[in-house]
Parts: C-alpha cells; sequence; structure tokens
C-alpha cells in the first residue's frame, strides 16, 4: 500500500501531466485548475493542495521543462562527442522542445507571476551546462559573449519560424540552418590556440 508522501506524489505528478496535456492543446489559457484535477481523477480542492493557483502550477510547468532541459545537456556534456557536434545538439534540444510543445516553449521563456525561484533555479543549471558546452568550442573566455548570441539567435530564429516569418521558400532557412550557421562562424579554442 503506498504511503501518504508517494500518493500526495503521484497526485502532483497527474497534475503537472494534465496540466502539460491542457497547455499543449490551447496554451495558458486552457489551463484551469478544475480542468487539471478533473484530468487528473481528483477532487476539485486537490490541486489546491499542491498548487496556490493556476500561476503556480503554470510555474511549476515551466521549471519541470527546463530541469529536463537541464537533464538533457548534463547528458550532452558528459558525451565524447566533438565539442562542435554536442553544442549543435544542445540548442536542437530547445528547437525541438519549440516544435513539439510550443506553448510549453513561450511559457519557458516567460516571467512567471507566481514565485519564480523554481524556474530561475532550473534555468539556471540549463544555462550553466550550455555555458560549459559553448567553452569547450570558443574558451572559457569567450564563451558568455558567444553563448548569448547563439542562444539569442536560435531563440530568434526558433520563434520567426513558429510564427511563420521565417518561412523556408522566402528565406531558404530553417531555424537549423540559422542554428548550424552561427556554429559554423565561431571561434574555436583549437583556432586561437
Amino acid at each position: 500500500m503506498p504511503t501518504r508522501a508517494e500518493t500526495a506524489a503521484a497526485t502532483r505528478r497527474a497534475l503537472l501531466d494534465g496540466a502539460g496535456a491542457l497547455l499543449d492543446g490551447g496554451g495558458p489559457d486552457a489551463v484551469t485548475l478544475r480542468e487539471v484535477g478533473a484530468r487528473a481523477g481528483v477532487s476539485r480542492s486537490a490541486p489546491y493542495r499542491h498548487f496556490a493557483d493556476k500561476e503556480s502550477l503554470l510555474t511549476a510547468v515551466a521549471a519541470e521543462a527546463w530541469n529536463d532541459i537541464g537533464d538533457r545537456l548534463e547528458t550532452l556534456a558528459a558525451s565524447k562527442a566533438a565539442p562542435e557536434e554536442t553544442l549543435r545538439d544542445a540548442l536542437l534540444s530547445l528547437i525541438t522542445v519549440a516544435r513539439s510543445r510550443p506553448h510549453l516553449y513561450q511559457l519557458m521563456f516567460t516571467t512567471p507571476t507566481a514565485d519564480p525561484t523554481a524556474v530561475v533555479k532550473t534555468a539556471e543549471r540549463s544555462h550553466d551546462l550550455f555555458l560549459d558546452i559553448v567553452a569547450r568550442v570558443v574558451g572559457p573566455r569567450i564563451a558568455r559573449q558567444y553563448g548569448a548570441l547563439l542562444l539569442t539567435t536560435t531563440h530568434g530564429a526558433i520563434g520567426l519560424q513558429l510564427s511563420g516569418h521565417l518561412d523556408s521558400d522566402k528565406w531558404q532557412s530553417t531555424a537549423e540552418d540559422v542554428m548550424n550557421l552561427a556554429i559554423s562562424r565561431l571561434p574555436t579554442s583549437r583556432s586561437r590556440a
């Protein structure tokens, strides 16, 4: 028989999954605590025992997404792949989330109205891992500048492509093409040695 803590953790997991599904289906406006509770199969009041309000729930969903990105970056950072390939895969992780779950991607880059502590902490972990990956390509001295360039370039390309403004017929480019071009223009620590 599950303990009370295990039951609470399972309920929280079901609420987060329900919120994620609603978010994917219709954006933040589609997420209500009542519908999340119904999807999780719990009472109307159960979501409030885990989250103060809808914004707290969405903040937890965003924090979990950043944690998942961090886990992916940690795996990439530990791989034996070439630094440029690891960097490419790191940025592709963001592109994949943006394409498969555009509302979640947008939520990840929106300042939460609820307490942002959890999102900031998990996003910081992802940023630090990303900077470590960038440093392996360009060296630690200029990693922050090039990390910012790569992140903003890729994020901008994703946004333009999702909104239809990076039309491949007109620009003959995708977000991946823009990302690959940016990576190909990086100075490498080997070229400066």
